[in-house]
């Protein structure tokens, strides 16, 4: 049995660590040079800095990962739990930290905005808490149900009722809090599924639980895990092939049937896993006969693309913790421009991973004036495919943002030689068929996230992982899209399973 994964992604590394060590022969074709997809490293001014996910969370799923191979995920990975989740500054004027302890954080909160927002973050914390329970079994960690299934699964209607499908993130973080400083905090966790908080489901509340169950630094950066569970993968056996693009699936008999490579090289297989962004399928990308496999993505279905600038800089003035967010005062007016005017803000929110900061754990502070590795991003409207940023507009766009910092209190001390900056149409061109979206589709309206496809697409024999599909973007999502791929597989493959359906 030969089974080709399409894609060194998290979501293609889980797959394939997990059919491998069921037995089953696996090639994985990446395009790129090394393994991780958007787990990238970027080089500017000397260092090499992480350019995509910055945040490591749900360490369960990895340790799980681990385990039904036999090994332990500390052995291949150091990582070390922040107790500051994240620093959080406004450009009008506040300062607070996230701890990931709940009531280190109530009393931070109460000095920062009150006690009835203590209360209420309390409070919020507890139901965010009550989200994930009701969803972790039933949704996150299961094959992509429906609407009726989800109900079945949780068995009961009112539980699934309190995970707050109908109203906005916005909105329900109005009834937790006045301060509006605080609902821009929060609802900020919309954005790490690529959403806006004023349309997206309250449900998307818990992200903040699974932050307070742990938030880890990475020793060594956020590649260390692609080239951990590389390194599981191929102790079960599975081959690597990278500089290789997979350029069409090849499909016989109504089923896919293997890929060819760029260069006419054709590899059959029994099965075929893609661990990219559907909509590429969509699009005819991945050849004529698997355009029908899963739908492409509408432009005004598209989630958040992001501008980036990797920076190996000298910072003054403010105290960076490793995780750091700047806010302006009109949270509303950056989503609405992103997507309705479809363009960034006057005033963007500005997310700072300083990857030489950390609280512990051989994660040393920065001298005064040494550069330091960061990663700044504002987010951006998924049009990367469209046009390019100018270098006027991209100019003022950094002069814009890095302004918002001062006003905060921090300086970066930039110059060409130490900056490099990635667009939506840069994101694109990493990840075809995106238009520079960085999460798939966003999971906007109460039923959003069932547009996402599950693991088995509509074509017979070929299925799919990452973070466009269930249960959605984050490097954890994926690990686990990856592992329900590669028990569809199996269950499609093996004598006595049923065939692949959608």
């Amino acid at each position: 049995m030969h089974v080709v994964v399409v894609g060194a992604g998290i979501g293609g590394l889980a797959a394939a660590a997990d059919l491998a060590r069921q037995g089953v022969r696996v090639t994985v074709l990446e395009r790129a040079a090394v393994a991780g997809g958007k787990m990238r490293h970027v080089q500017a001014g000397g260092a090499a800095i992480d350019g995509g996910p910055t945040v490591f969370t749900m360490r369960w799923i990895f340790s799980q990962l681990f385990a039904d191979a036999g090994r332990r995920l500390e052995d291949a990975l150091e990582l070390h739990r922040a107790e500051i989740l994240a620093r959080h500054a406004w450009r009008e004027g506040g300062r607070l930290d996230l701890f990931a302890d709940v009531e280190r954080s109530a009393e931070a909160i109460g000095d920062f905005a009150g006690a009835h927002d203590a209360q209420g973050f309390r409070d919020f914390a507890a139901r965010s808490a009550e989200i994930f329970r009701t969803l972790q079994h039933s949704f996150i960690a299961a094959q992509r149900p429906s609407p009726l299934d989800l109900v079945r699964r949780v068995g009961r209607l009112d539980a699934l009722w309190r995970t707050a499908p109908w109203a906005t993130m916005w909105q329900a973080l109005g009834t937790h809090f006045r301060d509006p400083r605080l609902r821009q905090l929060f609802g900020r966790y919309a954005t790490y599924c690529g959403c806006s908080p004023f349309l997206a489901p309250a449900t998307l509340m818990l992200v903040a639980h699974v932050e307070q169950d742990g938030v880890w630094l990475v020793q060594g950066g956020m590649r260390r895990v692609a080239e951990a569970i590389r390194d599981l993968a191929e102790s079960q056996g599975a081959t690597f092939r990278f500089n290789a693009e997979a350029r069409e699936i090849l499909v016989r008999g109504g089923r896919a049937a293997g890929v060819r490579l760029a260069g006419g090289e054709v590899l059959d297989a029994d099965a075929v896993v893609f661990n990219g962004d559907v909509a590429a399928l969509g699009q005819g990308l991945l050849g004529a006969a698997a355009r029908g496999a899963a739908r492409d993505t509408p432009r005004e279905a598209r989630s958040l693309s992001a501008v980036t600038w990797c920076m190996n800089a000298v910072t003054h003035g403010f105290p960076l913790s490793h995780h750091n967010v700047f806010f302006a005062e009109d949270y509303a007016a950056e989503f609405a421009a992103i997507f309705r005017a479809r363009r960034i803000t006057e005033a963007p929110t500005v997310y700072i991973c300083a990857q030489d900061r950390g609280e512990e754990g051989g994660h040393a502070g920065v001298p005064y004036g040494t550069a330091e590795r960061l990663l700044l991003l504002v987010n951006a409207p998924p049009d990367g495919d469209l046009a390019d940023l100018s270098p006027d507009a991209l100019e003022q766009l950094q002069h814009r943002s890095l302004a918002l910092l001062q006003r905060c209190g921090l300086t970066i001390e930039t110059s060409p030689a130490n900056t490099t900056c990635t667009t939506p149409a840069g994101f694109h061109g990493l990840f075809p068929g995106t238009g520079g979206a960085l999460y798939g589709r966003a999971s906007h309206g109460a039923t959003g996230t069932f547009a996402r496809p599950g693991a088995a697409s509509r074509l017979p024999g070929l299925f799919l992982a990452g973070g466009s599909v269930h249960p959605g973007p984050g490097i954890p999502m994926a690990a686990m899209s990856g592992r329900l791929a590669a028990a569809r597989v199996l269950r499609a493959l093996t004598p006595g399973g049923r065939s692949s359906r959608r």
